[in-house]
C-alpha cells in the first residue's frame, strides 16, 4: 500500500512524507520522497538482493534521486533529513510536485499511481 501522507506502524510513526528532502546514510545521495509504504512492499527476491537488507518492518520510501534518472526504495533507518535543503533535478519531478517552498516540495493536483 502506497501512502501519500504520514502514517504509523508497529515501530512508530513514519518520519518522512511526500515532498520531504532526504539524504541516504550509506550512499550519500540527496533525494525527494514521493510516497512511502508502512512496511517493505518489495518482493522477497528483491529484498534478498539488497546489499544492506534493512529491517522490513519499518516505513520504506520511494525516493527520486537528485541529478539522475533513478528512483530508489529506501528504508526509514537508511535516510536522514537533508541538512542543506534545496531544489533537486530529476526528470519525474513535475509528474509529482508543483513547486519548491521553503525546505520541501508541494504536491501537484495530478492523479498518479506508482507501479
Amino acid at each position: 500500500m502506497i501512502n501519500r501522507g504520514r502514517g504509523q506502524d508497529s515501530e512508530g510513526e513514519a518520519q518522512f512524507a511526500p515532498g520531504d528532502l532526504v539524504r541516504h546514510r550509506r550512499y550519500g545521495y540527496r533525494g525527494l520522497v514521493v510516497a512511502f509504504d508502512l512496511t517493505c512492499g518489495a518482493s522477497e527476491s528483491w529484498y534478498q538482493s539488497n546489499n544492506s537488507q534493512p529491517e522490513r518492518n519499518q516505513p520504506w520510501y520511494h525516493v527520486l534521486v537528485h541529478g539522475s534518472h533513478q528512483v530508489t526504495y529506501a528504508a526509514q533507518d537508511s535516510l536522514l533529513v537533508e541538512p542543506q535543503p534545496g531544489p533537486i533535478e530529476h526528470p519525474l519531478l513535475e509528474a509529482f510536485f508543483s513547486s519548491f517552498e521553503g525546505a520541501r516540495y508541494v504536491r501537484n493536483d495530478r492523479s498518479w499511481e506508482l507501479a
